[in-house]
């Protein structure tokens, strides 16, 4: 059974390590029998009354679990990591849901955090019948990881930031290489070329495919014959301090 659990609001400034490198590392501590699917970052509103430090992003690592029965494990091995990784002057939040639960609350929830404010109220509401709780400070990154769950529940959000072996993928790397690790990729180009499998793909060290249809999918611009570029590129990343604002719980 597919399961998703969702992090948020876990560092604070100047921290070694943000929500998507924790949720990576919950991949490295699954219980026995568990399985990482992916890890995928969704981009959420920003906005002057919402504290964020860097780009108010969420985190769902995505577990395939022998059966239903995993569902308080993983809550309780999530529970444990964050209380292993908690930097005093966050918010964690923690959401996890099965593939086979009613998700269209969460749903609604991840796609209206992308777009307006959101109290977390509404985000105990679109979370029941799954699990949803704070583990520090005001417990406001409950609201942040419902909605990483439900966008990835929905299938057409987010980037993957863990899946297989992409991160190993360096440099100048083939079509083939790429789909081998269960990646489709495609063209933005306007006239719609096809990637072969033996065209070359200019990577930067930065293969981040996109959450598409419930699949990971890699877009490319052509540079020139059998020679591509993936789309996003990795940007240095300006730090940013906490916006001051009211709790929101």
């Amino acid at each position: 059974m597919r399961f998703y659990v969702g992090f948020d609001d876990t560092d604070i400034v100047g921290a070694d390590r943000g929500t998507g490198k924790l949720a990576r590392w919950f991949e490295e501590v699954l219980p026995d029998g568990c399985r990482p699917w992916g890890v995928i970052r969704h981009q959420l509103l920003v906005h002057p009354s919402i504290p964020y430090t860097s780009h108010n992003s969420s985190a769902c690592v995505v577990i395939d679990a022998p059966d239903r029965s995993f569902r308080e494990i993983l809550i309780e091995a999530a529970k444990d990591h964050l209380r292993r990784h908690f930097l005093e002057g966050s918010d964690p939040g923690l959401c996890v849901a099965a593939e086979a639960d009613d998700l269209e609350g969460l749903v609604a929830h991840g796609l209206a955090c992308t777009r307006r404010v959101v109290a977390a109220e509404e985000a105990y509401a679109a979370a029941l019948g799954c699990h949803l709780s704070g583990h520090g400070g005001t417990k406001g990154g409950i609201i942040g990881a419902a909605a990483a769950v439900g966008l990835t529940a929905w299938g057409w959000s987010g980037r993957f930031i863990g899946y297989g072996r992409l991160r190993e993928l360096d440099g100048e790397v083939t079509v083939a290489a790429i789909a081998a690790e269960g990646v489709q990729v495609v063209s933005v180009d306007r006239d719609g070329q096809v990637p072969a499998p033996d065209d070359s793909v200019l990577t930067g060290g930065w293969i981040r495919p996109r959450l598409w249809a419930g699949c990971p999918v890699l877009p490319l611009r052509p540079l020139g014959p059998g020679l591509w570029q993936t789309l996003d590129q990795k940007e240095r990343k300006a730090q940013k301090g906490p916006v001051e604002a009211p709790s929101l719980i």
